[in-house]
């Protein structure tokens, strides 16, 4: 008989609090500590607090605790604006003064720069900052039935679990959807499916809600009614998927006109149409403020030929086709790309045009790839576009503005244009995630 192997157990936690000295700030925004010389990172704490801490997981090279009593407060301390923060995951930063928040972000993308690209930029940019309460209009929210509690729970999960955190409203979510939360949950508590709901994904427009539902049963007729009268009730647009992301379909409004999201972009006069699972920015005011930043950098000229990268629905390709001769968007996603298109035609522009390819893979010899661009816009995903470099130095443009969510990945790849020739002239932080350690950067470079 084959020897059974014995699991390895884990080290029951310290039941005993410990008192540390924070002397800094994480990435990921935990305070960090050090005891008989090993690093302890801790939730809610500060640097410069002293805090009592409770371990709430141990690892060889590291431990992990949460603040349970601050002995001095940092200056840039403040109450959360939620009364759930202490229990909900979704947050992590609400402790801290939002200039605080963001003076942490910047610090993190000089770290990232000075570590991966060995440079700094010639200047930096002040920080764009909008509303940091009511601004997240896209999410993908848990949904559980407890049984015990007879009661459906919606939202982020708790700190330290897998649990989903019990929750009526939520701060960062725009209004319109965090006021949905309790009547969503008494709804879906009368469903014959409850139990096998376990998320919806919110999308907003300018004036849109949608919601698309998962659910791991099929809805009987009964269900689906109760959806519909939601819907007309709320007047949102809602979707189901019973399986993957190509069984998504829409059971209210009938009409596809009044089922579009849209959201608009006044000064370029532009309005954007979308559907509920297409990448939009999640933050609507910093996405207006980015734009008009990410142009100016550009330095756009009506004689200019630009190309647009991980273009997605053209929510730079339309804005940059008002003011020059001629722009290219690509992207990888071909739904993405006829949607992008259809932007163009609705927003009557025909000097936009738009391709779907493989941006990690040899481009030299697509159409599109053939044509000279002076300027070029990438926007990737979090992985950043280091397959992507060599194409770009091949094109040569005499500008690149890079926007960036992950500034890790960005300094990367810095310092691959670097070493082709780029100067990093100028870079900045983006709130668009406020509260969170999410850190959205934009940089330009110059040949």
């Amino acid at each position: 008989m084959a020897r059974r192997r014995q699991r390895r157990r884990n080290k029951p936690l310290p039941t005993e609090t410990v008192q540390v000295e924070i002397e800094s700030l994480s990435h990921e925004g935990r305070g960090v500590a050090r005891v008989d010389g090993k690093t302890l990172f801790v939730d809610g704490a500060l640097p410069q607090e002293r805090a009592e801490v409770q371990y709430t997981y141990q690892r060889g090279q590291f431990d992990e605790g949460r603040a349970l009593k601050i002995e001095n407060p940092h200056t840039d301390r403040v109450d959360p604006p939620c009364q759930h923060f202490s229990v909900c995951g979704g947050c992590s930063l609400q402790h801290l003064s939002c200039d605080a928040q963001i003076k942490h972000k910047q610090q993190i993308l000089k770290e990232q720069l000075a570590h991966f690209a060995g440079t700094q930029p010639l200047t930096w940019l002040q920080p764009l900052q909008a509303d940091t309460l009511g601004y997240r209009r896209k999410a993908r929210l848990g949904v559980r039935y407890v049984s015990k509690k007879q009661k459906v729970l919606i939202g982020f999960r708790e700190k330290y679990s897998n649990f989903l955190a019990e929750i009526d409203d939520c701060p960062v979510l725009v209004q319109e959807v965090s006021q949905l939360l309790i009547p969503l949950a008494e709804m879906i508590a009368q469903l014959e499916v409850k139990f096998h709901i376990p998320q919806i994904e919110v999308s907003c427009g300018d004036d849109q809600v949608c919601l698309i539902v998962r659910h791991l049963q099929a809805m009987s007729d009964a269900d689906r009614q109760l959806w519909v009268d939601f819907a007309k009730q709320h007047e949102i647009i809602v979707y189901l998927q019973p399986k993957g992301p190509k069984t998504v379909h829409r059971i209210w409004p009938l009409e596809q006109e009044k089922a579009q999201i849209s959201y608009n972009l006044a000064e370029y006069q532009l309005e954007m149409l979308a559907e509920p699972l297409d990448f939009t920015q999640v933050n609507a005011q910093i996405n207006c403020k980015m734009i008009p930043l990410a142009l100016g950098l550009l330095d756009l000229q009506k004689e200019d030929r630009v190309l647009d990268l991980f273009c997605g629905i053209g929510n730079f390709t339309l804005p940059i086709a008002t003011q020059v001769s001629h722009v290219v968007g690509v992207e990888g996603v071909d739904e993405m790309v006829k949607r992008a298109s259809n932007n163009a035609l609705h927003n009557g522009l025909d000097n936009a045009h738009f391709y779907q390819a493989d941006l990690a893979a040899d481009i030299t010899n697509l159409e599109w790839s053939k044509q000279s661009y002076n300027k070029i816009l990438i926007d990737p995903a979090r992985s950043g576009a280091l397959e992507v470099i060599d194409n770009i130095i091949k094109i040569a443009p005499e500008k690149i503005v890079y926007v960036s969510c992950n500034p890790a990945t960005l300094a990367r790849d810095t310092g691959e244009l670097v070493k082709a020739g780029y100067r990093l002239i100028t870079a900045g932080v983006m709130d668009m995630f406020p509260h969170t350690t999410h850190v959205e950067s934009i940089a330009l470079f110059e040949k």
